[in-house]
């Protein structure tokens, strides 16, 4: 029987098990790195996250993504300007877990780009306004 302890902190409750069995729960564990070995979802947590997209999603930007104010300048009427917009990016190095969060961005109708770099990792970002409202609505801000 695994050892579970729950601790609640502002705005999140810690919970801590200990189990053999964590494996069972969780077959993409395993040695090595994480962006070196295959990551997909049994058939089962596939369920899940298709009952739950929004929270897989809030999930995945929680523990790798952000949401930041953006900016930029533009010349209007002779005069330079100064526009802000919200954005969210999400990184990560396994291509993936990039496919499992931008697969579910796509069956939830948020538009996405990745963004050229010259590292490992993929940056997907999310600006269209539409697309952004929809992740502030279900997403938002870390704690």
């Amino acid at each position: 029987m695994p050892s579970v302890r729950v601790r609640h902190k502002t705005g999140c409750a810690e919970v801590k098990s200990y189990t053999k069995h964590w494996t069972c729960m969780f077959p993409q564990h395993g040695p090595g790195k994480k962006h070196e070995r295959t990551i997909a979802l049994e058939g089962w947590q596939q369920d899940i996250v298709d009952a739950y997209p929004w929270e897989f999603v809030r999930g995945l930007i929680h523990s790798d993504g952000c949401r930041v104010t953006n900016w930029t300048t533009r010349v209007v009427g002779g005069e330079r300007k100064r526009y802000e917009y919200p954005r969210y990016f999400f990184t990560n190095t396994s291509t993936d877990i990039i496919g499992l969060f931008t697969s579910t961005l796509d069956q939830l109708g948020i538009e996405w780009k990745t963004l050229n770099q010259s590292r490992a990792a993929v940056t997907v970002s999310i600006a269209r306004k539409a697309s952004v409202a929809l992740m502030d609505a279900h997403v938002g801000a870390k704690y």
